[in-house]
């Protein structure tokens, strides 16, 4: 049979890739045809017409709204998380068969649609919402982020208090790039909060949720609300935007309500709701977020570290992970030594599950399939990079014995990174950053003593599995002879 697919994950980097891969290998197993459009970051190059007509079923392997949906009318479609894809892609075309045995009902005429099933449930709705703002958030990181860094490595940490650029440029000097390089990170910077916002509506409402949301994650910087405010401000300019929609309106209407009428009064409704009565008290908690960071020292922010380090082995690159990332990233804005530690922390721990199972499939070969192992030599790369996701392939194999190690080596690093005060501006690039750390050789200390722990409990646990096997082929054998 034949089949298209589709695959999209909220940050578009690793898990795209991968569950098109574990797709192209279980219809090649198969004896099946498919074609993938990965809609990741980097772009993607659409399916043709001639392979969308001939294709017996569509798979949609994505966490985010399919671009394009209405390509595949008439279709019979199959829907599934991305990591579906990649635990469980023979499991996925069974599904897309016993589609295309079905017969498919008429397909509607393509209308503006929310990011999310009608029939998901409520969590799963929340959780999508919030990714969707998160993927088109990190560009805005990246970029600036990596900017700012830049900046500090060629001027300083005094460069904050160079002159605008529009008033004053030396283009012979280090200085003067080097605070044009801040400057143009702190613009990017500035998005930060209303690009979150404005995503989580678009999510919710689709575009007309756009400028409320923006709106609305703009005045949450305005009044000091930050992170926090912006993903309020975003959940409520959405919530708005789909209020309005259900209200009735004359068909002489209808064109301009998308345009005009749901934008103007959302942003209306959200403005007020951000100013007078959401603001202040989400500002107040940001305050006393920002605050307790200062403040933080001794054993509690040994906590803080093994507590992010756990949440970014969790589920190595999922919502979980992305909270304790989004969260470090907030504190990159406040400039804070508490907060450059956090960074530094939950890079380190997120580069540490992908290194561990390097490390451990180099060492103990027999204890890993040569499929693992192969995926080991790449994921030294991905660790040093510091691409969580490399590590998905061990934890899909064995989830009990890699997923509890790789969280305590994780949390291990977060800890001694605290610990030792390591500091971080830069918000991803792993290993290739390392001029840009503060502590650079304890950062690597509490790095590499994380790796070894999670490899060593790696090793540890599949070595119990291994002999119990052993003795279970050796009595089967004693047995037999008998």
């Amino acid at each position: 049979m034949k089949f298209v697919a589709i695959t999209a994950c909220p940050t578009g980097i690793a898990h795209t890739y991968m569950a098109a891969e574990s797709l192209e290998q279980a219809a090649k197993t198969n004896g099946d045809t498919i074609v993938v459009e990965t809609q990741g970051s980097a772009g993607s190059e659409p399916l043709s017409t001639e392979d969308i007509a001939s294709a017996d079923a569509v798979i949609f392997a994505a966490d985010l709204a399919v671009r394009g949906r209405e390509r595949f009318a008439g279709k019979p479609i199959v829907e599934a998380p991305v990591k579906a894809a990649i635990n469980d892609a023979a499991g996925l075309f069974e599904r897309a068969k016993a589609a295309a045995r079905e017969p498919v009902a008429p397909a509607a005429a393509p209308e503006l649609t929310s990011k999310v099933g009608a029939n998901d449930k409520a969590g799963t709705k929340v959780r999508q919402w919030l990714m969707t703002g998160v993927s088109y958030l990190i560009p805005f990181v990246a970029a600036g982020g990596l900017l700012i860094a830049l900046s500090f490595a060629l001027g300083g940490y005094r460069i904050v208090d160079a002159p605008k650029v529009t008033e004053h440029f030396d283009a012979g000097s280090v200085a003067g790039w080097a605070a044009l390089m801040f400057q143009i990170g702190s613009a990017a910077f500035d998005f930060l909060v209303p690009v979150l916002a404005g995503f989580i509506a678009f999510a919710m409402a689709d575009r007309p949720a756009i400028a409320p949301g923006f709106v609305g994650g703009a005045i949450a910087v305005t009044v000091g609300a930050g992170f926090l405010g912006g993903l309020v401000a975003g959940l409520l300019a959405g919530g708005v935007v789909m209020a309005l929609k259900k209200i009735q309106v004359p068909k002489a209407m209808r064109g301009i309500m998308p345009v005009v009428v749901y934008p103007l009064l959302g942003s209306i409704v959200v403005g007020v709701l951000m100013y007078v009565v959401v603001g202040k008290p989400m500002a107040a908690a940001t305050t006393g977020l920002t605050n307790w960071l200062n403040s933080l020292s001794g054993a509690s922010a040994l906590l803080l570290g093994a507590l992010l380090g756990l949440m970014m082995a969790f589920d190595m690159g999922g919502p979980v992970n992305k909270a304790a990332y989004a969260f470090a990233v907030g504190g990159l804005t406040t400039g804070a030594t508490a907060s450059l530690q956090i960074m530094a922390a939950v890079m380190a721990a997120g580069m540490v599950p992908p290194l561990a199972l390097a490390l451990a499939s180099t060492v103990r070969k027999k204890l890993f399939t040569e499929a693992e192992r192969e995926n080991g030599r790449a994921a030294w790369l991905l660790g040093a990079s510091f691409i969580t996701e490399g590590a998905i392939p061990f934890a899909a194999a064995d989830p009990f014995r890699v997923i509890p190690s790789i969280m305590l080596g994780s949390a291990v690093t977060g800890s001694l990174s605290m610990a030792f005060g390591a500091t971080l501006r830069a918000p991803h690039g792993g290993i290739f950053v390392l001029p840009l750390i503060g502590s650079p050789l304890l950062f690597l200390v509490a790095l590499v003593a994380g790796t070894v722990v999670a490899a060593g409990s790696v090793i540890a646990l599949k070595q119990v599995r291994f002999r119990a096997a052993s003795r279970s082929a050796a009595v089967s054998g004693q047995t037999v002879n008998a």
